[in-house]
């Protein structure tokens, strides 16, 4: 590795140096994605941090395409004008907008329907656009990149399920490997004849062949597509669980089946008025429900998670330069928002290099929070000096992040919190923060109490800010200044500094230099 090379990386740590900008990766900055589903048409267009891009526009149109197919071999008549209104809206607001060329993909329907090529080439001449009609496999493929945008490197099995058909991809250290397809699709189901009975059968009829063809499976399972987002939904909501975001929302096999068999045994009415899942939704999820009972009852998976992003992501990911895919999405997105929103764009960096020897025994996975926190620490000045902490833990909780876990979420919303708040009183987080272990919920408060010291010093340069010292052993807090940053030392800054050691439980040592500090 070259110095500059060195040098650039040593900037961030294990990080990196952010690459949103890059002249390399700007053209990703917007990209428009239609998917032609058997189930809906939707349009969704990227911005932002191209490697954990932000939802500029996304809507969907319910049309049906593959409903009937089973009996016709056809594409729903119906579905398709919806279909060609909708691709020549998406259109329409593509130029609009002045986009690049729309990636479109249409899957199962299209790929199997009799007139799928004739409705193809109706949608090139009416509109422009180019469908592209993957197999099984690619739909996997890419399904399972969707999945890797948002999970690094990571292990499992992919498991996609759309209005005609199931797919099944192996992800390992970060690669796409075995691929699999089905007619597993909620549509297809609703056609099996002979009853419950034996549509369960031809559900485990079909995972059999599957699981002898996949071989052996990973233990963590991926959900990917709407109807498995909607079981998600509603088992957040039979449980009551307080932190409304389904992307990496784990699950595990006996509380799944319980909401499973509840599904099967309530009014759909019910459901949708507990859970909010739209009715057109809803009227599959009681097949999707059937096929996930059969999953979990052949493949066996020890961890169920909900992954957001699929085949739509999957397409963005497809075009990432290698150096793109393999950032940090958590860091970039921060990076980003700090760009954006911040007072002192880059101070981040600063805080993060300042309050670093508190964490000198940490892992990475705990760094990557603590650089989060502090790109995060003044992205919400804007807000009531009076709610800018909940403002800070809402943002947090909430925001469009991949590679962030919901316990995660919640130690960098509380991190953030206390940058503005040394304690806060009970209130509408508690049931938030009581899904954190203890000690995390302690750890938070340290952080954001040290980025609520560190923030006295925006100011002034890393050279002259200080440094700080950590002798967890001894329990001590050294704190070394110079002149030029000795003026900031006062009343309130005093006050700060002896917070956060409190929350270390530590002694403190201010040590006064004559010249500035340098590292």
């Amino acid at each position: 590795m070259n110095v500059a090379a060195q040098s650039s990386t040593d900037d961030w740590g294990p990080f990196g140096r952010p690459l949103f900008d890059d002249p390399a990766v700007r053209r990703l900055s917007r990209i428009g994605v239609v998917d032609v589903g058997s189930n809906s048409v939707r349009l969704v267009i990227f911005d932002g941090a191209a490697r954990s891009p932000a939802y500029f526009y996304n809507e969907k149109v319910m049309c049906c395409l593959g409903e009937g197919m089973s009996e016709t071999g056809r594409l729903n008549p119906e579905g398709k004008v919806r279909a060609l209104d909708a691709i020549r809206r998406f259109q329409t607001l593509a130029n609009g907008m002045g986009l690049a060329p729309l990636s479109a993909v249409a899957t199962a329907a299209m790929r199997e329907a009799e007139d799928g090529q004739e409705f193809q080439d109706e949608v090139m001449r009416e509109t422009g656009l180019r469908l592209f009609v993957i197999d099984g496999p690619e739909e996997a493929r890419l399904s399972a990149q969707g999945v890797l945008l948002g999970w690094p490197k990571a292990d499992g099995l992919v498991c996609d399920i759309g209005g005609s058909s199931m797919e099944l991809a192996v992800l390992s250290e970060g690669k796409v490997g075995r691929r699999e397809t089905s007619a597993l699709g909620p549509l297809k189901l609703r056609d099996v004849k002979g009853g419950r009975k034996a549509m369960r059968a031809y559900i485990d009829a079909e995972l059999t062949t599957l699981k002898d063809r996949m071989g052996d499976m990973p233990d963590r399972l991926f959900l990917v597509g709407g109807s498995w987002r909607a079981i998600a939904k509603i088992d957040m909501a039979r449980r009551n669980y307080p932190l409304k975001v389904l992307h990496e929302y784990l699950m595990r096999p006996a509380e799944l089946r319980t909401t499973l068999k509840w599904i099967g045994d309530t009014d759909l009415s019910a459901i949708k008025a507990m859970s909010g899942v739209s009715g057109t939704r809803l009227s599959l999820v009681p097949y999707a429900a059937e096929v996930l009972s059969g999953v979990l009852k052949t493949l066996k998976p020890r961890e169920i998670a909900i992954s957001s992003y699929g085949l739509r992501e999957g397409l963005l990911y497809e075009q990432m330069p290698q150096m793109l895919r393999d950032r940090d999405p958590l860091i970039e997105a921060c990076r980003f928002a700090e760009i954006k929103d911040a007072r002192v764009p880059g101070f981040g960096k600063v805080l993060y290099r300042f309050i670093r020897p508190i964490y000198s025994r940490a892992g990475e996975n705990r760094l990557r929070l603590v650089q989060a926190a502090c790109l995060l620490h003044d992205v919400s000045w804007r807000s009531h000096p009076d709610y800018r902490g909940d403002v800070c833990f809402d943002y947090a909780t909430r925001a469009n992040f991949g590679g962030l876990s919901h316990q995660e979420r919640l130690f960098l919303g509380l991190s953030m919190m206390h940058r503005y708040k040394s304690n806060r009183s009970r209130g509408r987080f508690d049931a938030l923060i009581d899904l954190m272990d203890p000690e995390d919920v302690q750890q938070a408060q340290i952080l954001g109490r040290a980025l609520r010291f560190g923030a006295m010093f925006t100011a002034q340069k890393a050279d002259n800010m200080g440094t700080l010292r950590w002798h967890p052993n001894k329990k001590r807090l050294v704190l070394s200044i110079g002149p030029q940053a000795m003026a900031l030392y006062g009343e309130v800054a005093q006050s700060r500094f002896a917070s956060l050691a409190k929350a270390l439980g530590a002694e403190t040592e201010v040590v006064a230099l004559r010249r500035a500090v340098t590292e």
